[in-house]
């Protein structure tokens, strides 16, 4: 894939230019650069991952194509607590086939989002564990995932071919603009 794929992969779930959002699990960037693409030098973006080479090569990407735009990059496992809030959305791509409970991980994150906010994910369409996805997420799996963590009914956004594992899908679900009383 490349970035028009990746740009392809998030643009139905931005709803405007601006806005904060966080990219967990981002490696080097390639989805950091999507959403800096789409969302432009009016947004926040925060870049998540635990590999410091890898936000190494970010930066030095983000500087030279997107030089006023605002990155926070944070040497960090999105699964401990962070100190991010309000965001408008949070781009998990190829992060949660890495985690045993998706539910678990995304009750987590989605306290991150504003009411209303949205969390994209982008996954392998595959139902079989591998060495390199050893949790999949298949989108006939998500929304169970998403209703565990009490987040909308999951939205098909895009696909794309995967050269190594059939497709990729990108899917978003949002945080519920209300809390009900229980």
């Amino acid at each position: 894939m490349n970035t028009a794929d990746h740009v392809a992969l998030l643009r139905g779930a931005l709803q405007a230019p601006g806005g904060a959002w966080a990219d967990l699990g981002s490696g080097s960037g390639a989805f950091t650069l999507a959403l800096a693409e789409l969302l432009g030098p009016e947004a926040r973006i925060w870049s998540v991952d635990s590999d410091a080479r890898s936000l190494r090569v970010q930066e030095r990407e983000l500087a030279a194509r997107f030089p006023l735009l605002r990155v926070q990059l944070l040497h960090a496992d999105f699964n401990d607590r962070l100190d991010i809030s309000g965001l408008d959305g949070i781009v998990m791509a190829n992060s949660l086939h890495f985690q045993k409970d998706a539910c678990a991980v995304l009750s987590h994150v989605s306290r991150w989002l504003k009411p209303g906010g949205r969390i994209v994910v982008v996954e392998y369409d595959i139902e079989t564990p591998n060495p390199w996805v050893p949790y999949p997420l298949p989108f006939s799996r998500l929304p169970a995932a998403a209703a565990c963590a009490r987040l909308s009914e999951p939205r098909l956004l895009d696909s794309r071919p995967s050269r190594y594992h059939r497709r990729v899908y990108s899917a978003f679900c949002e945080k519920p603009a209300l809390t009900e009383a229980r």
